[in-house]
Order: structure tokens, then sequence, then C-alpha cells
């Protein structure tokens, strides 16, 4: 059986960095399951030029956001954990404090219960001490915070190149390699 990860997308800008995800998981041939908010859907309209549908097609299966019984809101359902991408401050406040509203912060809690891994691609600046705390939390709780940020020294040439080389570096938390990462030679 392939590796499955859940992909999470929230409502927060940057609805680039769970598409990316989920075209370069179906690349590597890693089965996943897609959760998007409501606002998700809202962004994307406003971000990308793809449909909801082009979205979803790129899951091995999608999950509807109030459909707290799906599978992947049971323990019981071995993942390689769970990426949340891009992870809007109240999805990581929810997913910090246990009360979830929606399936995909509910599939995060289960995530963090079964000592999965669970990686939070959180976007938000700039950040007050209530952030920061509820980052840290989330840490100590098995989390990891990964926010998007660009490595310059791949000296990218396009948004594209950005997006590729940061969503495979998270994917790297999941020892998924992508051919596409290009890795630091040293001096």
């Amino acid at each position: 059986m392939s590796k499955r990860i859940i992909v999470g997308i929230s409502g927060a800008s940057g609805i680039v960095y769970g598409v990316r995800a989920l075209e370069l998981l179906r690349d590597i041939g890693v089965e996943t399951h897609l959760v998007m908010s409501k606002s998700a859907e809202l962004t994307l309209h406003h971000e990308m030029d793809m449909s909801l549908a082009e979205v979803k097609a790129l899951a091995s299966q999608v999950h509807p956001i109030k459909n707290v019984g799906a599978s992947i809101a049971s323990g019981s359902f071995v993942t390689g954990g769970m990426l949340v991408a891009p992870c809007s401050i109240r999805s990581m406040s929810e997913i910090a404090t246990g009360v979830t509203s929606t399936l995909l912060t509910r599939a995060a809690d289960v995530v963090l219960k079964e000592r999965r891994r669970l990686v939070l691609m959180v976007r938000e600046t700039p950040l007050h001490t209530g952030h920061l705390r509820t980052m840290t939390q989330l840490s100590e709780m098995g989390a990891v915070i990964a926010p998007p940020a660009p490595a310059f020294y791949t000296r990218p040439e396009t948004l594209e190149e950005i997006v590729t080389q940061g969503v495979g570096r998270v994917l790297e938390l999941f020892d998924l390699n992508v051919e596409q990462v290009q890795r630091w030679q040293g001096e």
C-alpha cells in the first residue's frame, strides 16, 4: 500500500501551497485525502485560475468539511500524517485546543493524538504573542510549524519554483523524496 497523507487546505492566503502539495504527492504515487474549508474554496477563486473541481481531481479522495464521520476523523485510519497548507490562525488555534468544529481540524487533532506527523504551513504575519504561544503549544504537542519561507539560495526565477521548493522541503518531513527540491551543496 502506498503511503497515505491527509492534505488540509484552510482559508488562509497561499492556497497554491496546498494545490502544489497535491500535485507533488500525486506525482510520487502517494494516496491523498483532501479536506478543504469553505474559506479555502473562496480563497481559491481569488488566488488561482483553477476550479474547485480541478483541485479536487488532484486528490485520491475528497472529504466534505462537515463530514466528521469520515475515515480521516478516526485514529484507526492509518496515515503517514497530515499537512495543512496553508494553515490559517483559526485552524491552528482549533487544533491546539482540541475543540474542533470541522473535519479539517478534527483530522489534525486525530493525527496529533495518534502521534503521527502533523505539519502546519501557517500563513500569517505579523504574529502577536498569542499566535506564538499557540505555535509553541502545538510544537510541544508534536506538531511541526513550517511557515512557507522562500529559499533564495536556489536562485528561483519563478513563483512556481519558490512554491515547489517550499512544499517539497515540507514533504520531506514525511520522509518523502521530491526530486524537484534543490539541495544546498555547500561552499
